[in-house]
């Protein structure tokens, strides 16, 4: 074997490992996050876990990947430990599937049919289709599409890379040499653990194996113990990413070792034990690769099966190991709610984004709650309580702002699809005008404590004129609000008018303000807080405005915020018609004067 079969190798290796990783995030970005939603809307059964598991990890290719999701599923709060359980155990049976496909190659026969199942033959084909796909279609979903079948056809041509590079080992005796030191199991097991670890994929270090099998010296003996091991070492992606996690998510990725260990004793020391009393005779055969993937499958179906009963007695054991330390708990606060934007999940980008959703629809209320609050002790009584409730929220909002802003930024330089990417923007734009509505609740409470601190009181007509603008406001700011969590275009598209409502109703609150004052039944510091209500007030309904424009803008990638106006108050009747009837509810009550 020359210098030039080792970088051949080293090559097909990294080839394997790249279309490995082309068709992991096709599927993923086609998927769309709907896989991540059905775990999360996983029940407590464990067989109906087991079979997600097995289901989620046989579409994307990798058990490390749907065990470090779910590291951040439990570190997040959003399932707990005894339902990942299940999952782990189907994650395992899952991941056979790459062996069973690479096994292809290892077919034989002179059919055209039996040629054409072989990759070396339609690896090629799907190739040609993904790249034709990727020049020239423009629709996200066929883009993802031919991504799977680039990164297959590079999957495959990477194998037979390998198995092309390790061929002369086959007339190298020290090779032949080696490997029987891999019949002492516990050597085995280390040296496919080891590699697994390094490489962080059972996929891609079982695929080795089959390529290695092509030379014909890897024996059963040999065999067994590696494969057995590798299912230990890809523990390690899943160890990794809980570094820094919750004490629950961390006995996520504990649990994941705990099985594998436990199966792997159980599996050799069964095998073993039996061995000297029935003497398999297939222990000193030659393995390809389709046998790899038979004791590779039997090994994680059997084991999972076994330690179904024991979900309890794993999740205890994880317990032991990962201990709470004592009067520690789960508090129910700001930070554990931030656990949703954990960084796992970039690497499922559509999921981010729902979760970002969520956070921002929490950001809203929040905002809404402040406002509420606000009117309340500007237009009626004060109230220090929620003067400080409110200064509490602003600084949450704040919090809230803060984090998202920073967790969006990292998801946009992600590989995003193209209504992803104009989510994110919609994000990242709502909410600073969260953030801008709390603001203002804020400047309110300013009001109401220069209101309290002088003695001022609005006029029994001014206040009434208020409260019909405080309600206007406040229906604004819902509408907006379920538009953005609902998704709801038709709802977005009823902000304007009553934006506009809100406009004029200021406009005439400020006039009659006016003549109040010619009047003289009202002082000019009374006026200055006046107009900084109604201030803040009208722009709380122009955050609203643009949070729905944000909305209509996310669906049309040609929208533009002026024509959207323009086009809205020439539309007629519709926009019209709409502003008539805001205005007929929120009439003002006749003038005293």
């Amino acid at each position: 074997m020359t210098i030039f079969n080792v970088l051949t190798l080293i090559g097909g290796l990294a080839m394997f490992l790249y279309g490995m990783n082309v068709m992991g995030n096709g599927l993923e970005k086609l998927a769309g996050g709907k896989l991540e939603k059905i775990f999360e809307r996983l029940t407590s059964n464990p067989i109906k876990a087991m079979l997600l598991g097995l289901s989620v990890t046989a579409v994307i290719q990798s058990s490390s990947a749907t065990t470090v999701m779910l590291v951040g599923f439990v570190n997040a709060g959003i399932m707990k430990l005894h339902s990942a359980i299940g999952v782990i155990m189907g994650a395992n049976i899952g991941t056979t599937v790459t062996a069973w496909i690479l096994s292809l190659s290892g077919l034989n026969g002179d059919s055209f049919l039996i040629k054409m199942l072989k990759p070396s033959s339609f690896s090629p084909i799907l190739a040609i289709i993904g790249v034709a796909m990727l020049t020239f279609s423009k629709n996200d979903k066929k883009k993802d599409i031919a991504s799977i079948l680039v990164g297959f056809a590079v999957l495959m041509f990477g194998m037979d890379s390998m198995s092309g590079a390790v061929a002369p080992l086959k007339d190298v005796p020290e090779f032949a040499e080696v490997l029987l030191w891999f019949k002492n199991p516990i050597l085995g097991v280390l040296a496919g653990a080891l590699l697994t670890a390094i490489i962080q994929s059972s996929s891609a270090s079982v695929g080795i194996l089959q390529a290695l099998s092509a030379t014909g010296a890897i024996t059963f003996g040999s065999a067994l113990p590696i494969i057995l091991g590798q299912n230990i070492g890809t523990c390690v992606t899943a160890l990794l990413s809980s570094i820094g996690t919750s004490k629950n998510a961390k006995r996520v990725a504990v649990v994941h070792l705990y099985f594998n260990i436990i199966g792997t004793v159980l599996f050799l020391t069964v095998f073993y034990l039996l061995n000297p009393f029935i003497g398999f005779s297939f222990v000193d055969g030659v393995v390809g690769a389709k046998e790899i993937a038979i004791v590779h499958t039997i090994f994680n179906l059997s084991t999972s099966i076994i330690l179904l009963p024991f979900i309890k007695v794993l999740e205890k054991l994880a317990y032991l190991t990962v201990k709470d330390k004592e009067g520690e708990g789960n508090k129910d606060n700001i930070e554990e709610q931030f656990k949703l934007l954990d960084e796992r999940f970039l690497q499922s980008p559509s999921f981010a984004v729902e979760k970002c959703r969520e956070l921002t629809n929490r950001m809203g209320e929040i905002a809404k709650e402040s406002i509420d609050m606000a009117m309340s002790i500007c237009v009626d009584k004060y109230d220090k309580e929620k003067a400080e409730q409110i200064a509490a929220n602003e600084a949450a909002v704040d919090l809230y702002e803060d984090r998202l802003g920073t967790y969006l930024v990292k998801l946009s330089s992600r590989d995003l699809s193209a209504k992803d990417s104009q989510s994110v923007s919609t994000i990242l734009h709502v909410i600073g005008d969260f953030e801008r509505i709390s603001d203002h609740a804020m400047n309110m409470v300013s009001v109401a404590e220069e209101k309290q601190q002088k003695d001022l009181n609005f006029t029994s007509q001014a206040t009434a004129e208020v409260k019909v603008m405080c309600s206007a406001v406040r229906d604004v700011l819902d509408i907006a609000m379920e538009a953005f969590e609902k998704h709801d275009l038709e709802l977005a598209t009823r902000v304007e008018p009553l934006e506009e409502v809100v406009d004029k109703i200021r406009t005439k609150l400020k006039n009659r303000h006016v003549k109040r004052l010619q009047t003289g039944e009202c002082t000019i510091e009374m006026g200055f807080v006046f107009s900084d209500l109604l201030t803040n007030l009208e722009r709380v309904s122009d955050h609203c405005s643009n949070i729905a424009v944000c909305l209509i803008q996310e669906n049309d990638e040609s929208f533009d915020v002026h024509e959207y106006v323009q086009m809205l108050k020439n539309s007629g009747e519709g926009f019209d018609g709409q502003v008539k009837r805001y205005s007929e509810k929120y009439a003002l009550p006749a003038k005293e004067f």
